[in-house]
């Protein structure tokens, strides 16, 4: 039974030595890979000395974990693990275990054997191979390195504190750090006599921007990492790429940022990166020309000229739609960029009288004062009462911008002595009239709301010219209103009354009493401001003739 229990123990040790048969070891599963570390000895006898020592080493640095609470014991392994398989450029750790590796770290043993390495399935570790040899100790800041499939020493201890506290150590090798970074090449040839260089970096601002941009020095194609950080972390590892001189980082970030679209966050931060840093010419050209115009594409109140024009000649009523309210937002001082162009009053006045002119010209049409021959086939295809429409609109529009940047006041003389729209009205059906008295609505309301300011000689002519027109159509305006709020046009018509003399008053009220009268609620309502100036001009009677003759 001894012998048979023998023979079944040694066939199943066979089993595990030999055939692989258990699970593999990996970090997830570490207590496996403890008893198998403590079969060790008796798989040598069974693999051969010199694959049996090769598998020990790669099964133990496979299942260290890489993190700062790993012990004393757990981190001196590192110094005897294969370079090309490590899961990131360096190893994270405490700074309290630091002073206890430089030792071991110069204690390691040969590289695992290309069997052991190749029975691995490959991972994404291999990404952060340094294409380098061992250096020895006096060829280890050799920036040229050597190729693929020798091992590295980690000589260099980068120590990175945070501005706010915090501190984080790499341990790498110095070939890769050198070959580079020009910086690194500089703090590491001055210490080139010694076992471990040790690299402080103080005032980071941010640790892993800082250890991502170290983890690019060890990829073979960095515009594929960068597809996976993005926009916002390349500008960051881009800044620190540029203060450490890593060309190779500087220039994959500058050609990944060119071939993208940014945000407006984006640009801003690129923007503010470009005035601290000067790159190479030939490589930031491309994207100084996305952030600054090169040259001069027009100034902006040609441009602006140049957009309203198109935008009340586009015979599409639904871009034209769209185009007023995004010019609208970008001309308007309430947008949301801080900095607003410059735009130049007398082309927009040019517009203004070329919308008005057309007015003119349809009115005229809609009295018949035009021969039909004499219209083009284009207008006389649409109706009047669009084409009428459309021209108020622009005009009411046009009218807006000016308002919001208070340059409306010459407008008020333009539309007050429009003698031949006012003679074309008398003529005009009431549902085509109408639509100039949206004019002097919206005149109306700027004035009553305290967002126009003119003399009192503009306010007496627009009102002499534009009253009595306005009291016509006011039931037509009731049923197409288009916007227009009627409660403030009432409210602002009085307003306006009241900021004239009150002799002009007199004359205006007395008309408006007579319409309202006769039409009810076809005429706008103007009993408050009545009021008012009733108050003024017969119950404070004798206070105001006091005043006049003194």
């Amino acid at each position: 039974m001894d012998g048979q229990a023998r023979r079944r123990h040694g066939s199943r040790h066979r089993s595990w030595c030999c055939t692989f048969n258990a699970p593999p070891p990996s970090p997830e599963n570490p207590h496996l890979s403890q008893r198998y570390h403590s079969n060790n000895s008796n798989c040598k006898t069974k693999l051969g000395p010199q694959k049996a020592d090769s598998l020990s080493k790669l099964t133990t640095s496979i299942s260290v974990p890489n993190s700062p609470q790993s012990s004393k014991s757990e981190l001196s392994i590192v110094g005897r693990m294969d370079p090309r398989r490590i899961l990131s450029p360096g190893r994270v750790s405490p700074i309290d275990h630091a002073d206890s590796l430089e030792g071991d770290l110069h204690s390691s043993h040969a590289a695992p054997s290309a069997a052991a390495v190749d029975s691995i399935p490959r991972s994404r570790s291999q990404s952060f191979r340094a294409k380098m040899e061992s250096p020895d100790t006096n060829s280890s800041l050799d920036p040229r390195g050597v190729e693929e499939g020798g091992g590295g020493a980690y000589d260099v201890r980068l120590n990175l504190k945070r501005k706010n506290g915090g501190v984080m150590v790499l341990e790498l090798n110095s070939a890769v750090l050198a070959s580079n970074s020009e910086v690194f090449a500089g703090l590491i040839a001055g210490s080139s006599g010694r076992k471990m260089c040790r690299i402080e970096v103080p005032e980071v601002e941010n640790l892993g921007v800082f250890k991502e941009t170290i983890e690019l020095m060890f990829e073979e194609d960095i515009a594929k990492r960068l597809v996976k950080i993005g926009v916002n972390r390349a500008i960051d590892i881009l800044e620190v790429a540029a203060g450490i001189m890593f060309h190779r980082g500087v220039l994959s970030c500058l050609k990944y940022l060119e071939a993208v679209p940014w945000t407006e966050e984006e640009e801003e931060k690129l923007r503010s990166l470009f005035t601290r840093f000067k790159f190479d010419d030939a490589t930031s050209r491309d994207i100084l020309a996305r952030l600054y115009s090169q040259q001069s594409t027009g100034t902006p109140q040609n441009l602006a000229r140049h957009l309203v024009s198109s935008i009340t000649t586009c015979s599409d009523a639904n871009a034209r739609n769209e185009l007023k309210s995004l010019v609208k937002d970008l001309l308007s001082k309430s947008s949301v960029y801080e900095e607003q162009p410059d735009i130049n009053k007398e082309d927009f006045y040019d517009v203004c009288q070329s919308c008005l002119r057309v007015l003119v010209n349809l009115f005229e049409e809609a009295s018949d004062a035009i021969p039909h021959e004499k219209m083009g086939k284009k207008e006389m295809g649409k109706p009047l009462i669009a084409r009428i429409t459309r021209q108020v609109d622009n005009i009411n529009w046009l009218l807006e911008i000016l308002l919001d940047r208070q340059m409306a006041e010459e407008f008020v003389d333009q539309w007050a002595h429009q003698g031949n729209l006012l003679k074309l009205h008398e003529r005009a059906s009431p549902m085509v009239r109408y639509e100039l008295s949206r004019v002097s609505a919206t005149l109306f309301i700027a004035m009553g709301t305290r967002k126009l300011h003119c003399c009192w000689e503009a306010r007496s002519g627009l009102l002499q010219a534009w009253f009595g027109p306005m009291l016509l159509d006011f039931g037509w305006l009731q049923r197409c209103r288009k916007g227009l709020d009627m409660k403030a046009l009432e409210e602002a018509m009085g307003q306006t009354l009241l900021t004239l003399p009150l002799k002009q008053q007199y004359v205006l009220f007395m008309e408006w009493f007579r319409c309202f009268s006769k039409n009810g609620t076809e005429c706008p309502n103007l009993s408050k401001a009545f009021q008012i100036w009733w108050r003024r001009s017969f119950l404070r009677g004798s206070e105001t003739h006091g005043v006049e003759s003194r």
